[in-house]
């Protein structure tokens, strides 16, 4: 008995701890990881304690406004980016996911494809920058940028507008970022 009970503790114990791993990268609308849309920006120490904060103290301390958070493992690995904003309680407004461990709910990441987007998400729009293109899902806070040097080489230096039909899909993804208003 006492050995199926043993069993039974470290089962539950690998479960949890492989619940935990997978929350721990996990992008959802309203969350990244921990750090969740109402998170304030006071609780970011304590909610990464076993993680390195950066943050821009020169340009806090001249009263810049929406100064970037830098989130990063111990050893080095960058994990994200953060725009706080600039309400009375401070919260995050934008999340730049660094780290390819990052996925959403449908399994998208720095890893995946402009193909693996379309698979999960309808484009709501497509935006299209001097260097790269913005893939907006409808009905998402997710967006993903895409490098114009994945494009077919007549497309990389087009200012016009630019259609799904036209990115490759294995045109690999360059950043995958999180807006809350």
């Amino acid at each position: 008995m006492k050995k199926a009970l043993c069993t039974l503790s470290i089962l539950g114990a690998l479960v949890f701890l492989s619940c935990e791993k997978e929350t721990t990268f996990l992008i959802t609308e309203n969350s990244v990881g921990p750090l969740a849309k109402s998170t304030p920006t006071s609780d970011l120490d304590a909610l990464f304690a076993a993680d390195s904060i950066v943050r821009d103290t020169a340009m806090a301390q001249i009263g810049a406004n929406n100064t970037k958070v830098e989130i990063f493992e111990k050893g080095g690995q960058h994990l994200l980016t953060l725009t706080p904003n600039t309400d009375s309680i401070p919260t995050i407004t934008n999340v730049r996911i660094m780290d390819s461990r990052y996925k959403t709910e449908k399994g998208i990441s720095l890893k995946s494809t402009f193909g693996d987007i379309q698979k999960q998400y309808p484009i709501k729009k497509i935006v299209t920058t001097l260097s790269s293109i913005v893939i907006f899902p409808k009905e998402s806070n997710l967006y993903f940028t895409i490098d114009k040097e994945e494009l077919p080489a007549d497309l990389r230096f087009t200012r016009t507008d630019i259609e799904a039909v036209q990115i490759p899909h294995e045109a690999k993804i360059k950043y995958l970022m999180l807006g809350w208003e």
